[in-house]
Protein backbone atom coordinates (compact mmCIF):
# COMPACT_ATOMS: atom_id res chain seq x y z
CA UNK A 1 0.00 0.00 0.00
CA UNK A 2 3.04 2.67 0.46
CA UNK A 3 4.38 1.50 -2.47
CA UNK A 4 1.38 2.41 -4.11
CA UNK A 5 0.84 5.59 -2.47
CA UNK A 6 4.09 6.66 -3.73
CA UNK A 7 3.29 6.06 -7.34
CA UNK A 8 0.07 8.22 -6.64
CA UNK A 9 1.99 11.04 -5.15
CA UNK A 10 4.58 10.90 -7.96
CA UNK A 11 2.79 12.19 -10.55
CA UNK A 12 -0.14 14.36 -8.71
CA UNK A 13 -1.38 15.81 -12.01
CA UNK A 14 -1.84 13.02 -13.70
CA UNK A 15 -3.30 11.46 -10.94
CA UNK A 16 -5.55 13.67 -10.18
CA UNK A 17 -7.03 13.38 -13.82
CA UNK A 18 -7.22 9.74 -13.41
CA UNK A 19 -9.43 10.27 -10.09
CA UNK A 20 -11.73 12.63 -12.13
CA UNK A 21 -12.09 10.09 -14.31
CA UNK A 22 -13.14 7.68 -11.73
CA UNK A 23 -15.19 10.85 -10.09
CA UNK A 24 -17.43 10.59 -13.47
CA UNK A 25 -18.32 6.88 -13.59
CA UNK A 26 -19.15 6.64 -9.76
CA UNK A 27 -21.51 9.61 -10.42
CA UNK A 28 -23.43 8.05 -13.31
CA UNK A 29 -23.58 4.72 -11.05
CA UNK A 30 -25.22 6.79 -7.88
CA UNK A 31 -27.52 8.24 -10.60
CA UNK A 32 -28.53 5.56 -12.02
CA UNK A 33 -29.35 3.74 -8.86
CA UNK A 34 -30.99 6.77 -7.64
CA UNK A 35 -33.67 6.60 -10.15
CA UNK A 36 -33.65 3.11 -9.97
CA UNK A 37 -34.80 2.68 -6.44
CA UNK A 38 -36.83 6.38 -6.51
CA UNK A 39 -38.90 5.07 -9.27
CA UNK A 40 -40.66 2.09 -7.75
CA UNK A 41 -41.30 4.58 -4.57
CA UNK A 42 -42.73 7.39 -6.25
CA UNK A 43 -45.64 5.16 -7.38
CA UNK A 44 -45.94 4.44 -3.49
CA UNK A 45 -45.87 7.90 -2.67
CA UNK A 46 -49.24 8.41 -2.13
CA UNK A 47 -50.27 5.05 -1.10
CA UNK A 48 -47.88 5.63 1.94
CA UNK A 49 -50.28 7.90 3.86
CA UNK A 50 -53.19 5.98 3.11
CA UNK A 51 -54.25 3.90 6.07
CA UNK A 52 -55.15 0.55 4.89
CA UNK A 53 -53.97 -2.92 5.77
CA UNK A 54 -55.65 -4.94 3.18
CA UNK A 55 -57.01 -3.47 0.14
CA UNK A 56 -59.20 -4.99 -2.77
CA UNK A 57 -58.63 -4.09 -6.34
CA UNK A 58 -59.64 -5.49 -10.12
CA UNK A 59 -57.46 -8.00 -11.18
CA UNK A 60 -56.50 -6.12 -14.05
CA UNK A 61 -54.64 -3.40 -11.46
CA UNK A 62 -51.53 -1.59 -12.95
CA UNK A 63 -50.50 0.84 -10.71
CA UNK A 64 -52.66 3.72 -8.98
CA UNK A 65 -53.36 5.80 -11.99
CA UNK A 66 -54.75 2.57 -13.96
CA UNK A 67 -56.49 1.02 -11.21
CA UNK A 68 -59.70 -0.46 -12.62
CA UNK A 69 -63.07 -1.02 -10.52
CA UNK A 70 -64.34 -3.47 -8.30
CA UNK A 71 -68.22 -3.56 -7.48
CA UNK A 72 -68.96 -1.75 -4.01
CA UNK A 73 -70.89 -4.86 -2.21
CA UNK A 74 -67.26 -6.38 -2.06
CA UNK A 75 -66.51 -4.35 0.24
CA UNK A 76 -69.64 -5.43 2.35
CA UNK A 77 -68.46 -8.87 1.90
CA UNK A 78 -65.12 -8.33 3.12
CA UNK A 79 -67.17 -7.28 6.58
CA UNK A 80 -68.16 -10.50 6.87
CA UNK A 81 -65.28 -11.48 8.47
CA UNK A 82 -64.92 -10.57 11.98
CA UNK A 83 -61.16 -9.58 11.85
CA UNK A 84 -62.34 -6.71 9.04
CA UNK A 85 -63.30 -3.71 10.97
CA UNK A 86 -63.69 -0.98 8.50
CA UNK A 87 -64.36 -1.14 4.75
CA UNK A 88 -63.84 1.97 3.08
CA UNK A 89 -64.26 3.23 -0.76
CA UNK A 90 -62.08 5.07 -2.46
CA UNK A 91 -62.15 6.76 -5.99
CA UNK A 92 -59.88 7.88 -8.47
CA UNK A 93 -59.72 8.85 -11.75
CA UNK A 94 -57.77 11.18 -14.03
CA UNK A 95 -59.73 14.12 -16.08
CA UNK A 96 -59.39 17.10 -17.88
CA UNK A 97 -58.15 20.26 -16.25
CA UNK A 98 -58.86 23.65 -18.40
CA UNK A 99 -56.05 25.80 -18.08
CA UNK A 100 -57.73 29.89 -18.66
CA UNK A 101 -54.62 30.89 -19.08
CA UNK A 102 -53.62 29.05 -22.12
CA UNK A 103 -56.86 27.48 -22.87
CA UNK A 104 -55.43 24.67 -22.83
CA UNK A 105 -56.16 21.24 -21.27
CA UNK A 106 -54.08 19.28 -18.56
CA UNK A 107 -54.73 15.71 -17.02
CA UNK A 108 -55.35 16.18 -13.40
CA UNK A 109 -55.61 13.08 -11.05
CA UNK A 110 -58.99 12.93 -8.69
CA UNK A 111 -59.26 11.20 -5.61
CA UNK A 112 -62.11 10.87 -3.39
CA UNK A 113 -63.44 9.21 -0.21
CA UNK A 114 -66.35 9.92 2.47
CA UNK A 115 -64.86 13.30 3.82
CA UNK A 116 -66.52 11.45 6.90
CA UNK A 117 -63.93 9.08 7.21
CA UNK A 118 -60.29 8.95 7.81
CA UNK A 119 -58.27 8.37 5.14
CA UNK A 120 -54.96 9.79 4.74
CA UNK A 121 -52.40 10.58 7.44
CA UNK A 122 -51.54 13.87 5.94
CA UNK A 123 -52.10 17.08 8.06
CA UNK A 124 -53.48 19.17 5.49
CA UNK A 125 -55.96 16.41 4.21
CA UNK A 126 -57.60 16.12 7.69
CA UNK A 127 -57.79 20.17 8.21
CA UNK A 128 -59.47 20.47 4.93
CA UNK A 129 -62.13 17.18 5.36
CA UNK A 130 -64.62 19.76 6.77
CA UNK A 131 -64.47 21.58 2.89
CA UNK A 132 -65.39 19.17 1.27
CA UNK A 133 -68.39 18.48 2.55
CA UNK A 134 -69.50 21.47 0.25
CA UNK A 135 -70.43 20.75 -3.54
CA UNK A 136 -67.91 21.38 -6.26
CA UNK A 137 -65.07 21.73 -3.82
CA UNK A 138 -61.75 19.97 -4.05
CA UNK A 139 -57.97 19.96 -2.48
CA UNK A 140 -54.91 20.76 -4.51
CA UNK A 141 -51.52 18.96 -4.13
CA UNK A 142 -49.22 21.87 -4.28
CA UNK A 143 -46.94 19.57 -5.95
CA UNK A 144 -48.85 19.96 -8.88
CA UNK A 145 -47.37 21.75 -12.18
CA UNK A 146 -47.10 25.50 -12.79
CA UNK A 147 -49.18 24.79 -16.05
CA UNK A 148 -52.43 24.23 -13.98
CA UNK A 149 -52.09 28.27 -12.72
CA UNK A 150 -52.46 29.45 -9.46
CA UNK A 151 -53.82 26.80 -6.50
CA UNK A 152 -54.99 29.86 -4.16
CA UNK A 153 -58.19 28.93 -2.20
CA UNK A 154 -61.73 30.14 -3.85
CA UNK A 155 -60.28 30.12 -7.41
CA UNK A 156 -62.62 28.53 -9.67
CA UNK A 157 -60.99 25.78 -12.24
CA UNK A 158 -62.74 23.74 -14.96
CA UNK A 159 -62.39 19.84 -14.38
CA UNK A 160 -64.14 17.91 -17.18
CA UNK A 161 -66.08 20.89 -18.04
CA UNK A 162 -67.51 21.41 -14.06
CA UNK A 163 -66.52 24.07 -12.49
CA UNK A 164 -65.13 23.57 -9.15
CA UNK A 165 -63.97 25.78 -6.54
CA UNK A 166 -60.13 25.27 -4.82
CA UNK A 167 -60.48 25.01 -0.92
CA UNK A 168 -56.72 24.63 -0.56
CA UNK A 169 -54.20 23.11 -1.27
CA UNK A 170 -52.06 19.82 0.91
CA UNK A 171 -48.35 18.96 0.35
CA UNK A 172 -47.73 15.41 -0.77
CA UNK A 173 -46.56 14.64 -3.81
CA UNK A 174 -48.06 13.66 -7.20
CA UNK A 175 -45.91 10.30 -7.83
CA UNK A 176 -46.52 8.79 -10.88
CA UNK A 177 -50.34 9.63 -11.01
CA UNK A 178 -49.38 12.96 -13.25
CA UNK A 179 -48.45 16.10 -13.64
CA UNK A 180 -51.42 17.19 -10.97
CA UNK A 181 -54.01 15.60 -8.64
CA UNK A 182 -56.36 16.92 -6.44
CA UNK A 183 -58.87 15.52 -3.36
CA UNK A 184 -62.69 15.37 -3.47
CA UNK A 185 -65.47 14.13 -1.67
CA UNK A 186 -67.00 11.17 -3.17
CA UNK A 187 -70.56 12.95 -3.94
CA UNK A 188 -68.61 15.98 -6.05
CA UNK A 189 -66.52 12.69 -7.60
CA UNK A 190 -69.42 11.08 -9.47
CA UNK A 191 -70.74 14.56 -10.20
CA UNK A 192 -67.68 15.59 -12.46
CA UNK A 193 -67.42 11.89 -13.73
CA UNK A 194 -70.82 11.63 -15.08
CA UNK A 195 -69.85 7.76 -16.28
CA UNK A 196 -69.13 6.97 -12.65
CA UNK A 197 -71.29 5.38 -10.09
CA UNK A 198 -70.65 5.14 -6.15
CA UNK A 199 -71.36 1.77 -6.73
CA UNK A 200 -67.96 0.91 -8.71
CA UNK A 201 -64.82 1.42 -6.72
CA UNK A 202 -61.67 1.80 -7.24
CA UNK A 203 -60.23 0.36 -4.37
CA UNK A 204 -61.64 -1.06 -1.46
CA UNK A 205 -59.26 0.00 1.85
CA UNK A 206 -60.18 -2.48 4.83
CA UNK A 207 -58.76 -1.74 8.63
CA UNK A 208 -58.05 -4.80 10.47
CA UNK A 209 -58.73 -5.20 14.46
CA UNK A 210 -56.16 -5.13 16.52
CA UNK A 211 -53.89 -7.69 16.24
CA UNK A 212 -55.18 -9.50 13.37
CA UNK A 213 -52.87 -11.24 11.03
CA UNK A 214 -53.36 -9.40 7.60
CA UNK A 215 -51.73 -12.06 5.65
CA UNK A 216 -54.42 -14.73 7.35
CA UNK A 217 -57.37 -12.59 6.67
CA UNK A 218 -56.15 -11.40 3.26
CA UNK A 219 -56.15 -15.42 2.81
CA UNK A 220 -59.39 -16.03 3.86
CA UNK A 221 -61.08 -13.11 1.73
CA UNK A 222 -59.64 -14.58 -1.00
CA UNK A 223 -61.78 -17.74 -0.72
CA UNK A 224 -64.77 -15.74 -0.40
CA UNK A 225 -64.38 -12.93 -2.78
CA UNK A 226 -65.52 -13.80 -6.96
CA UNK A 227 -62.74 -13.38 -9.78
CA UNK A 228 -63.56 -9.32 -10.46
CA UNK A 229 -61.82 -9.20 -6.95
CA UNK A 230 -58.01 -8.97 -6.08
CA UNK A 231 -56.88 -9.04 -2.34
CA UNK A 232 -53.44 -7.89 -1.65
CA UNK A 233 -51.81 -6.46 1.72
CA UNK A 234 -49.97 -3.50 2.24
CA UNK A 235 -46.57 -5.59 1.24
CA UNK A 236 -48.69 -7.03 -1.38
CA UNK A 237 -49.53 -4.23 -2.62
CA UNK A 238 -46.10 -2.26 -2.24
CA UNK A 239 -44.49 -5.60 -4.12
CA UNK A 240 -46.63 -5.65 -7.08
CA UNK A 241 -45.98 -1.62 -7.29
CA UNK A 242 -41.97 -2.25 -7.64
CA UNK A 243 -42.20 -5.68 -9.79
CA UNK A 244 -44.37 -3.13 -12.13
CA UNK A 245 -42.08 -0.38 -12.42
CA UNK A 246 -39.24 -2.34 -12.35
CA UNK A 247 -39.53 -4.82 -14.90
CA UNK A 248 -43.13 -3.60 -16.67
CA UNK A 249 -42.14 -0.04 -17.84
CA UNK A 250 -39.60 1.31 -19.97
CA UNK A 251 -38.90 3.65 -16.55
CA UNK A 252 -37.63 0.88 -14.56
CA UNK A 253 -35.65 -0.87 -17.62
CA UNK A 254 -33.59 2.13 -18.53
CA UNK A 255 -32.13 3.00 -15.37
CA UNK A 256 -31.78 -0.54 -14.23
CA UNK A 257 -29.33 -1.35 -17.41
CA UNK A 258 -28.11 2.25 -16.89
CA UNK A 259 -26.80 1.50 -13.69
CA UNK A 260 -25.31 -1.80 -15.63
CA UNK A 261 -23.34 0.37 -18.09
CA UNK A 262 -22.00 3.10 -15.54
CA UNK A 263 -20.37 0.11 -14.22
CA UNK A 264 -18.72 -0.93 -17.23
CA UNK A 265 -17.61 2.24 -18.33
CA UNK A 266 -16.40 2.71 -14.85
CA UNK A 267 -14.57 -0.35 -14.97
CA UNK A 268 -13.63 0.90 -18.83
CA UNK A 269 -11.78 3.98 -17.40
CA UNK A 270 -10.24 2.56 -14.33
CA UNK A 271 -8.19 -0.19 -16.89
CA UNK A 272 -7.22 2.63 -19.37
CA UNK A 273 -6.41 4.63 -16.18
CA UNK A 274 -4.25 2.01 -15.07
CA UNK A 275 -3.23 0.41 -18.12
CA UNK A 276 -1.18 4.01 -19.56
CA UNK A 277 0.12 4.38 -15.96
CA UNK A 278 1.65 1.01 -16.06
CA UNK A 279 3.19 1.31 -19.67
CA UNK A 280 4.17 4.60 -18.26
CA UNK A 281 6.40 3.42 -15.49
CA UNK A 282 7.11 0.32 -16.59
CA UNK A 283 11.06 0.99 -15.44
CA UNK A 284 10.19 1.35 -12.57
CA UNK A 285 8.45 -2.16 -12.16
CA UNK A 286 11.09 -3.71 -13.70
CA UNK A 287 13.47 -2.53 -10.86
CA UNK A 288 10.97 -3.68 -8.49
CA UNK A 289 11.42 -7.17 -9.94
CA UNK A 290 15.20 -7.06 -10.34
CA UNK A 291 15.08 -6.07 -6.39
CA UNK A 292 13.47 -9.40 -5.89
CA UNK A 293 9.32 -8.18 -6.20
CA UNK A 294 6.99 -11.35 -7.43
CA UNK A 295 4.82 -10.93 -9.99
CA UNK A 296 2.29 -11.41 -7.57
CA UNK A 297 3.95 -8.47 -5.48
CA UNK A 298 3.30 -6.43 -8.40
CA UNK A 299 -0.29 -7.04 -9.12
CA UNK A 300 -1.05 -6.36 -5.20
CA UNK A 301 0.61 -3.05 -5.85
CA UNK A 302 -1.34 -2.23 -8.96
CA UNK A 303 -4.61 -3.32 -6.87
CA UNK A 304 -3.72 -1.29 -3.96
CA UNK A 305 -3.09 1.63 -6.28
CA UNK A 306 -6.54 0.91 -7.96
CA UNK A 307 -8.23 1.37 -4.32
CA UNK A 308 -6.98 4.34 -3.30
CA UNK A 309 -7.84 6.25 -6.70
CA UNK A 310 -11.54 4.55 -5.96
CA UNK A 311 -11.75 5.36 -2.27
CA UNK A 312 -10.12 9.26 -3.16
CA UNK A 313 -13.15 9.49 -5.97
CA UNK A 314 -15.71 7.98 -3.63
CA UNK A 315 -15.93 11.12 -1.13
CA UNK A 316 -16.30 13.75 -4.16
CA UNK A 317 -18.69 11.57 -5.86
CA UNK A 318 -20.94 10.99 -3.21
CA UNK A 319 -21.42 14.97 -2.76
CA UNK A 320 -21.72 15.57 -6.02
CA UNK A 321 -24.14 12.79 -6.03
CA UNK A 322 -25.49 14.21 -3.03
CA UNK A 323 -26.50 17.66 -4.73
CA UNK A 324 -27.79 16.60 -7.92
CA UNK A 325 -30.11 14.65 -5.70
CA UNK A 326 -31.76 17.77 -4.14
CA UNK A 327 -32.06 19.17 -8.01
CA UNK A 328 -33.93 16.04 -9.19
CA UNK A 329 -36.14 16.23 -6.29
CA UNK A 330 -37.01 19.63 -6.93
CA UNK A 331 -37.34 19.31 -10.86
CA UNK A 332 -39.04 15.91 -10.96
CA UNK A 333 -41.03 15.96 -7.52
CA UNK A 334 -39.40 12.08 -7.26
CA UNK A 335 -38.35 10.44 -3.70
CA UNK A 336 -34.49 11.03 -5.15
CA UNK A 337 -32.69 10.14 -1.89
CA UNK A 338 -29.60 9.54 -0.38
CA UNK A 339 -29.58 6.22 1.72
CA UNK A 340 -26.77 4.74 4.20
CA UNK A 341 -27.38 1.35 1.82
CA UNK A 342 -26.34 3.18 -1.23
CA UNK A 343 -23.71 4.54 0.27
CA UNK A 344 -22.07 1.29 1.36
CA UNK A 345 -23.25 -0.44 -2.06
CA UNK A 346 -21.60 2.31 -4.19
CA UNK A 347 -18.36 2.03 -2.11
CA UNK A 348 -18.04 -1.99 -2.28
CA UNK A 349 -19.28 -0.90 -5.94
CA UNK A 350 -16.17 1.18 -6.54
CA UNK A 351 -13.84 -1.37 -4.59
CA UNK A 352 -14.68 -4.38 -7.05
CA UNK A 353 -14.48 -1.83 -9.84
CA UNK A 354 -11.34 -1.18 -9.37
CA UNK A 355 -10.21 -4.78 -7.91
CA UNK A 356 -11.46 -6.31 -11.31
CA UNK A 357 -9.98 -3.76 -13.87
CA UNK A 358 -6.85 -3.54 -12.20
CA UNK A 359 -6.09 -7.27 -12.34
CA UNK A 360 -7.00 -6.96 -16.29
CA UNK A 361 -3.96 -4.30 -16.65
CA UNK A 362 -1.71 -6.44 -14.98
CA UNK A 363 -0.59 -8.62 -17.46
CA UNK A 364 1.04 -5.32 -19.11
CA UNK A 365 3.70 -6.42 -15.98
CA UNK A 366 5.06 -9.15 -18.22
CA UNK A 367 6.67 -6.73 -20.00
CA UNK A 368 8.79 -5.86 -17.13
CA UNK A 369 11.74 -7.06 -17.84
CA UNK A 370 14.86 -6.54 -15.57
CA UNK A 371 17.28 -7.62 -18.16
CA UNK A 372 16.42 -4.29 -20.29
CA UNK A 373 17.60 -1.98 -17.61
CA UNK A 374 20.48 -3.37 -18.11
Amino acid sequence: MLVAWRMLMHEKGRSALAICGIVVALLLIFLQLGFYFAVPRGGMLIYDTIRFDIVLASPDYAYQAQSGTIPRRRLYQALALPDVREALPFYQATGEWMAASSGTARDVFIMAFDPAQRIFDVEDIEAGRSQLRRPDTILVDTATRREFGELTSDRIVEIERRAEMIAGTYRLGTGFVGLGAAITSDQNFVRIFANRSLADVSLGLLRLAPGADARVVAARLREIMPADTAVMTRAELTNHEVRYWTTRTSTGLVFGFGAAIAFVVGMVIVNQILSTQILRQLPQYATLKAIGYTNGDLRQIIVSLAALMAIIAYLPSVILATGIYAVLRRATLLPVDMTSTRLLAVLLIALTMSAISALASTRILQRADPVDLF
